[in-house]
């Protein structure tokens, strides 16, 4: 089975990262259980077992609120995304549940057409299977770099 599940997160997280990508955010919360945890965070906090974050979420709701935000509320500069993603390493798995770790770098693509590199890091999953596919139920989103550019409007 671990070969399977490594092709049912490699598809998730392709499919995660493509939806952002394409500026698709109203499916994004779709990707989560209705009981979720989306967290961004830096490895030290990670590492160091520290709550704080720069981005937290305790539901699909929480999710779903944060699009209509950053569709209607906020102000920020208009950009886009480009994710490349290395192999999800399954940690460990049981009938509930898999946790797996992914990398990843972000390359930010601002209007002009300025593309920097915007964030590096690993993703800290917990899936459920649901319906021949995954949905995550906790994603913590750990960037290298304690140092985080103030527009971190879209999710990682």
């Amino acid at each position: 089975m671990a070969q399977d599940i490594h092709q049912l997160i490699a598809r998730a997280q392709a499919e995660y990262v493509r939806c952002i990508d394409d500026g698709d955010l109203s499916q994004w919360p779709a990707f989560f259980t209705e009981a979720c945890v989306y967290k961004v965070t830096t490895a030290e906090n990670y590492k160091r077992g520290l709550a704080g974050s720069m981005i937290y979420a305790a539901s699909r709701g929480m999710l779903i609120d944060r699009v209509a935000s950053l569709r209607d509320a906020n102000i920020y500069e208009r950009h886009a995304y480009r994710h490349l993603l290395g192999q999800p390493y399954v940690v460990s798995e049981s009938e509930q549940e898999v946790r797996s770790e992914t990398s990843f770098m972000v390359a930010r693509i601002m209007r002009d057409g300025t593309t920097t590199l915007f964030a590096t890091g690993r993703y800290c999953d917990v899936c459920v299977v649901e319906e021949g596919g995954v949905k995550l139920r906790e994603r913590i989103v750990v960037c290298d770099s304690s140092r985080i550019d103030t527009l971190l409007a879209l999710p990682l």
